[in-house]
Parts: structure tokens; sequence; C-alpha cells
């Protein structure tokens, strides 16, 4: 069994800057493609960034340029590097892994394990 357990959320002006950590536990292969969702109330959740085993990733077009993905698969743990935070990047952020190793997919669909997420609120 795996569990995903995020941190870092919290509430920061506009234009500062939080990283979140996904960490993994449980029997749980580093290699799986891994990815940040969000969800603000009354909005369907959304993909944020994802990652592979190659280190390819993806981003959501809101959020190209200020977030950045990266793993510590030693450790078993995904951050979310957010820079230049604005007001609708309020959301819980929530981590998820995938069961392939190859597809940087933002398809909540696909994606079979998922953490409990943590609040960021970004106030102007």
């Amino acid at each position: 069994q795996v569990q995903l357990v995020e941190s870092g959320g919290r509430s920061v002006q506009a234009g500062g800057s939080l990283r979140l950590s996904c960490t993994v536990l449980g029997d749980f292969d580093s290699r799986n493609s891994m990815a940040w969702f969000r969800q603000s109330p009354g909005k369907e959740r959304e993909g944020v960034a994802s990652i592979d085993s190659r280190g390819w990733t993806s981003y959501a077009d809101p959020v190209k340029g200020r977030f950045t993905i990266y793993k510590d698969n030693a450790k078993n743990t995904l951050f979310l590097q957010m820079n230049s935070l604005k007001s609708d990047d309020s959301a819980m952020y929530y981590c998820a892994a995938h069961p392939r190793y190859d597809t940087t997919s933002l398809d909540q669909r696909a994606y079979d394990a998922w953490g409990q997420g943590t609040q960021v609120t970004v106030s102007s």
C-alpha cells in the first residue's frame, strides 16, 4: 500500500514563493510518473505539473514559467516550486502517482494514488 503525504502549503502574499513537498511512503517504485493537481472551491480539480521517469515534465498553461516540478528519487519525494504566486493559484494542492513510468499526462483519471492535499492561499 502506498501513502502520499503533502506538506508546505500555507498563506502567502501575491508575488511570493512556496515549495510543496510530497513524500511517498510504502512499497513504491520511484520511477513512476507523478504529478501535482489543484482544486479551488467551486472549480474542478485541474492538472498543474507532471514528471516522468526520464525527468520529462509537463505544465498547465497558467503556471508555465512560474512553477517547477522535480523529484528526489532517493527520498521518494516530489516537489513543486511555485514562484510569482497569484491569487488564482489559491487552491488545495494534491500530489498523485501514475502506474506508468513514461507519461507526463495531466489527466487525473489515469492516476491511481493520491495524497490528502495541502492548502495554498495567496492574498493580493
